[in-house]
Formats: structure tokens, C-alpha cells, sequence
């Protein structure tokens, strides 16, 4: 028996596969920090433009989310993943290309739109090839790549950018994109029947579902309530988590503490490194004591009171920063947690579009958080000009810190509601089934 007939070892490579895209899309999503200084020259972005084409990206990564959980339930992982794969990269080629501040906007939307498939493709993999006691483990290693990811689009990418600039980076980039998805379209099936090899034990088999099934599903989903708090968490906590690591991190380090954009990506990178080790460990442990909504509720109250930091002392010691910056990786691990009590909430069959309905949420935030951080700083603007960063005031961060830890905070008050409502709420949704 070799790798590729093994089910127990063909999976981890066809994760691996997909997981290597997860890394570009993650990379691509968080570059904007790092990148803010030549885009800003070369584009002549404000704050708010700066904001916005940041946030074109999880625009559209948010607006497909449901069509994708539907996409992956019906067709599979194999064939979303790899189009999504290819949809990336030939954005990032555009984005290469690009010569004008709108060609970059659609060009990092069509990044965005290739990028928004992955996840839930992965997703939906994980719970075709693993057991359900390990989906949560396996949705933060997931997310631990993302975190590698992050640590990527943070002091490496500033180093290749210094080296060979932005723009053949970025080329770089999408090549190796299209290798991946090559890999994808090659090593993943759907589940180990529809690879021709026998179940993994402990592994349903999942059922087909039909449009109306999955119709009926989005019934239950827009009419439960658990889902729509869920969804508030994933908001801000994978909003905010983003938006400082992704644009607004760098910035804040490079006008408040004078720095130059490779040293605060230092910074940003510790929250990378945070982000690495923090979801698939809370991952293990929720799988390990058989709870959810504990660990999550837990978690999201450190997660403000990390991004706290900033709004309540405005320029705090550095090495405080660092502290922030790490804890806000680490926890972020929490709201994840998010996307398994949904996923274990709706029947197997509906597992990809349960998921994607919360993950839209979560780059929904990724969407507004950075857009109203840009808004709320043109108001606080200096007029001055730092290492190619326009320059804001202190209290300007101050006030667009304190809307991710509001957001954050929110978050943190659902995952209580959650808590003590856990016996009474967690009864499983009907089936479309029972309700027919």
C-alpha cells in the first residue's frame, strides 16, 4: 500500500494540498500592511481608499461564502478548490499589473473571489475524511496555516518586497498558486469512496443532498438564532484579528513610534507567530474536553481585553505591543470555535453550507472594521507624511483601536449568552427531513 492508496496518509497529502493555497490566500488577504507604503505612492491612496481596497478582497470573499458552502456540499472539495486556486492567481497576476488604483481594487477583488472558495472547501474536506472528534483540532491547524500565512505576509514578505519589489513578488506568488492548485485537482476527492479507497473508520459517509435540501438548510440556518450569534463572534473576532494584522497594525507602529515598516512588521509578525499556535492548540482542547462554548467564551474575553491595550494607554511601552499583538494570534483560535459548534449543530450533509454561513460573517468584519478604522482616522489626520505612511494622531488610533475591542467585546458578550443558554440551545436543528 503506498501514500496515495492509503486513506489515513492520501488525506493529509490532499489537505496538505489545499492547505498550501490556504497559505497564499492568507498571505495575499494580510499583505496590505506591509505593501501600504508603495501602494499608497504609487496609487496615491488616502487612509480610507487605503481601507477600502484592503477591504475589496473580503468583500467579495464574504459575498460567496454561501454559494461556496453550497458548491462544496454538491460538488466537492476537489473541483472548488482547485478553481479557486486558479481564480487567485490570475488576480494576483492582474494585481501585479496593475497601473491604476482601480485596476488594483477589481484585480484584489478577483484574489478575493478565488480566495473566499478555500476555506470552506477545507472545511468540507475535514469533515468527509475525518472524525468528528478531531474536526475541531483540524480546524485550527487549518487555521494555524493561516498563521504561517500571516507570518509570511509580515517581515518575509517585507524583506522580498525590499528585494525585488512588490510587484515581482506579488508574480511570484501567483505562480506558485497555480502549482497548488494543480496539486489540489490531483490529490483531493470528496471522500475516500469517491477516491476509490476504503472508509476511514470512525467517518460517515456522506450523503448526497439535493437543491432542495440545501434550500430547506438555508431555511434553518437564517432562522436560528445560535447561528446569528455564532456569526456576531466570527465577525469581529476573525474581523478584528485581520484588520490589525492585515492593514492597520503597521501603520499605528510606523506613525506613533517612528519606526520603519520592516521593523513593525516585526510586531505584526509576533501576532502571526500567535496565530500559529494558538487556534489548533484551543482546537485540541475543545476536542479533548468535549466543549465549545467554554473555551470560547474564555478566550474572546482575553481577546479584548489584548486589544484593549492600545485605546486605553495610546502609546504604550513597545514591548506591550508585542504582548498585544501575540495574544490577539493566540486567541483568536477562539472564535473558530465558532465554525465547529455550527458545523456539529446541522446534519453531515450540510456541513459546508452551515460553516460558510458563519465564515461570512467573519470576512464581513474583515470587510467593515478596516474600512471604518480608515474612516474614523481621516478625521485625526496630521498632514504630515512618515516613512511614505500619512500621519495620524495618537488619539486617532485611540479611537479606531477601540473599535475592534468594542467589536470584540460584543463578540465576547454572545459567547456568554451562548454559555448559559448552552442545555437549552443545544438542541440539534431539524433536519430537512423532520421538517417536511
Amino acid at each position: 500500500m503506498n501514500l496515495l492508496s492509503d486513506p489515513t496518509n492520501r488525506r493529509w497529502l490532499a489537505w496538505g494540498a489545499l492547505a498550501t493555497v490556504f497559505l497564499l490566500v492568507n498571505l495575499h488577504r494580510l499583505s496590505t500592511g506591509v505593501l501600504s507604503e508603495q501602494l499608497t505612492v504609487d496609487f496615491g491612496t488616502t487612509a480610507a481608499q487605503l481601507g477600502t481596497l484592503h477591504a475589496s478582497f473580503f468583500l467579495i470573499y464574504a459575498l460567496i461564502q454561501i454559494p461556496t458552502g453550497v458548491l462544496a456540499d454538491r460538488v466537492g472539495p476537489r473541483y472548488v478548490g482547485t478553481a479557486g486556486g486558479v481564480v487567485l492567481s490570475v488576480g494576483a497576476i492582474g494585481f501585479a499589473l496593475s497601473n491604476s488604483y482601480f485596476a488594483a481594487f477589481l484585480s484584489r477583488a478577483l484574489i478575493g473571489l478565488g480566495s473566499g472558495v478555500i476555506f470552506v472547501s477545507i472545511l468540507r474536506f475535514c469533515a468527509n475524511w475525518y472524525r468528528a472528534d478531531e474536526f475541531a483540532t483540524m480546524t485550527g491547524l487549518t487555521a494555524s496555516v493561516a498563521g504561517l500565512g500571516a507570518i509570511l505576509a509580515t517581515t518575509p514578505l517585507a524583506v522580498a518586497v525590499g528585494t525585488v519589489g512588490w510587484r515581482s513578488t506579488i508574480f511570484g506568488l501567483a505562480t506558485v498558486g497555480l502549482v497548488a492548485a494543480t496539486a489540489v485537482y490531483v490529490l483531493a476527492r470528496s471522500s475516500p469512496a469517491d477516491a476509490g479507497l476504503e472508509p476511514i473508520d470512525g467517518v460517515p459517509e456522506q450523503p448526497s443532498i439535493s437543491l432542495a435540501e440545501t434550500w430547506q438548510n438555508l431555511r434553518l440556518l437564517a432562522k436560528d438564532r445560535v447561528q446569528w450569534l455564532l456569526s456576531i463572534v466570527f465577525f469581529a473576532g476573525n474581523g478584528a484579528l485581520l484588520t490589525l494584522l492585515g492593514l492597520w497594525g503597521i501603520p499605528y507602529l510606523v506613525v506613533v513610534y517612528g519606526v520603519d515598516t520592516t521593523t513593525a512588521s516585526y510586531y505584526t509578525l509576533l501576532g502571526s507567530v500567535g496565530m500559529l499556535v494558538g487556534p489548533p492548540v484551543i482546537g485540541w482542547v475543545s476536542d479533548r474536553i468535549a466543549r465549545r462554548r467554554l473555551p470560547m467564551a474564555v478566550g474572546l474575553g482575553c481577546f479584548a481585553i489584548a486589544l484593549s491595550v492600545i485605546p486605553v494607554f495610546g502609546q504604550p511601552p513597545r514591548y506591550l505591543v508585542a504582548v498585544s499583538y501575540f495574544c490577539c494570534g493566540l486567541l483568536a483560535g477562539a472564535a473558530m470555535l465558532s465554525l465547529s459548534i455550527v458545523k456539529e449543530r446541522y446534519p453531515a450533509s450540510a456541513s459546508g453550507v452551515a460553516t460558510a454561513t458563519v465564515n461570512t460573517a467573519g470576512f464581513v468584519g474583515a470587510t467593515v472594521l478596516p474600512a471604518v478604522m480608515g474612516l474614523a482616522l481621516d478625521r485625526y489626520q496630521t498632514g504630515e507624511t512618515i516613512g511614505g505612511t500619512v500621519a495620524y494622531t495618537e488619539f486617532g488610533y485611540r479611537i479606531a483601536f477601540g473599535i475592534l475591542a468594542g467589536a470584540v467585546a460584543i463578540a465576547f458578550l454572545c459567547s456568554l449568552w451562548l454559555l448559559f443558554a448552552e442545555q437549552r440551545m443545544d438542541a440539534p436543528a431539524a433536519t430537512p427531513a423532520e421538517t417536511n
